[in-house]
């Protein structure tokens, strides 16, 4: 059985907690974690199976003076891989409160980036009920393309929105 790769950035905040954890919920033996701060290419294509996990900032920093951070230097490697045949589920974290016009939009820009190089079976996705926002690029279909999860303001639904999901995702990942 192939492992799961978890690219998730940035290290050492919220996105990698909650990567953790899904990562003891797939189970470790299954899963291999990879910061996209350090990831390539090559990264990508050795996996058949991979969550992708990644944070919004808020969308007015997108063109401003984040341009270093652990995302912006690993988007570009995306486009450059082949999705074709892959399993992929996306999680990202979100203030929805703050940003509830912009509510994990990361997640669906990222899942637009991989549909363009031939992702087409991107599992796990999560129904609006239970969120509060009003806009987001996530939504794809009438449904969050992936796991939203809002740390800031609602950390005690992490747990159970993570283990809702993995066991949704594990069938799709042959685990």
């Amino acid at each position: 059985m192939s492992k799961v790769g978890i690219f998730f950035g940035p290290l050492n905040g919220s996105v990698n907690r909650v990567a953790d954890k899904m990562k003891a919920a797939l189970g470790e033996e299954n899963v291999e974690m990879v910061s996209v701060n350090e990831a390539e290419v090559s990264d990508l294509e050795r996996f058949d199976k991979i969550i992708f996990g990644i944070s919004t900032v808020g969308k007015e920093t997108w063109d401003s003076n984040y341009s270093n951070n652990d995302w912006n230097k690993f988007f570009p490697k995306i486009s450059e891989a082949n999705y074709s045949g892959k399993t992929i589920a996306i999680f990202g974290l979100g203030d929805h409160v703050t940003y509830a016009g912009h509510f994990v939009n990361a997640m669906g820009v990222l899942a637009k980036e991989l549909m363009k190089n031939g992702a087409t079976n991107i599992v796990g996705q999560v129904s609006t009920e239970g969120y509060e926002f009003e806009e987001s690029e996530a939504v794809i279909d009438g449904k969050f393309i992936g796991l939203p999860i809002d740390e800031d303001f609602e950390p005690e639904l992490t747990d159970k929105r993570i283990a809702d999901w993995i066991e949704h995702i594990k069938p799709a990942f042959g685990l």
